[in-house]
């Protein structure tokens, strides 16, 4: 890979993970250029969740080894994403006016609203890993982590951005409509690769999790924030993993091509 493409890997890793990666000089520029790679970052988180199940499964019950490995997944990514969520939904559920729900979603404190939905977040997710499988989940984490990068940073395309900060400074870049669509189709590509002909339910549930978002955003606050794209890469997991969990109990899943 040429100096573009691994400033933008390193700066999406950077964004995404607790993981180190030397980050000295990084601009806005760099900024915009993570966008294409943060499906293929949510996918290798996915991938370590998948195989922290399957391995912690063999040893302890379902439900513990899910806890667990969930647990993996928000030390991987610092809680980056819940935090938007519960910011997210005490700015929507707690605000009467755009700059009232701004402030709200800035403080660091989570109200009522918030940990609920942090709550929730954590029990659905917990109870549709242990439905899973350990070859389901394999099969289904690598790709729900990759469409749900998919699904926020498509809403960075399709709205505007609320403010400067953040992911927002990114916004003004002239390329980003383009990193947004490479980051898409990268998105797709891993659902391809772990899901076959099953992406396609996968992407249709993300896209109207993604549009709900959107339209709640532009309603509440004309735009998006990082917090709100946390938020929309929250509803989308949840919403995909309780997707596998149903044709996975189902047996449904069985019949992807590689399974």
């Amino acid at each position: 890979m040429g100096p573009e493409p691994v400033r933008g890997l390193g700066a999406a890793v950077t964004l995404l993970t607790r993981v180190p990666v030397a980050t000295a000089d990084w601009d806005r520029r760099d900024l915009s250029l993570s966008v294409k790679w943060m499906p293929l970052v949510g996918g290798v988180i996915g991938l370590a969740i998948a195989v922290a199940y399957a391995v912690l499964a063999s040893l302890m019950p379902t439900t513990i080894a899910a806890g667990l490995a969930v647990t993996l997944g928000v030390l991987l990514t610092g809680a980056l994403h819940e935090d938007g969520l519960a910011d997210t939904v005490d700015g929507f559920g707690g605000g009467t006016g755009r700059e009232d729900i701004l402030r709200i979603m800035k403080d660091p404190r989570h109200g009522t609203y918030g940990v609920l939905a942090l709550v929730l977040s954590v029990v659905v997710r917990v109870v549709a890993l242990a439905t899973l499988g350990s070859v389901a989940a394999l099969t289904v984490l690598p790709a729900v982590h990759a469409l749900s990068r998919g699904g926020a940073i498509g809403l960075m395309g399709a709205i505007p951005a609320a403010s400067g900060e953040g992911l927002g400074a990114a916004h003004s870049n002239p390329g980003l409509r383009r990193q947004v669509v490479a980051g898409i189709v990268l998105s797709i590509g891993v659902g391809l690769v772990t899901l076959g002909w099953w992406v396609g339910p996968f992407a249709a549930v993300a896209s109207a999790g993604v549009v709900m978002m959107g339209l709640l955003a532009r309603k509440r606050i004309s735009g998006y924030t990082g917090d709100v794209l946390g938020a929309a890469q929250q509803l989308v997991e949840i919403s995909l993993l309780v997707l596998g969990a149903s044709l996975a109990s189902s047996g449904r899943l069985g019949t992807v091509w590689w399974a």
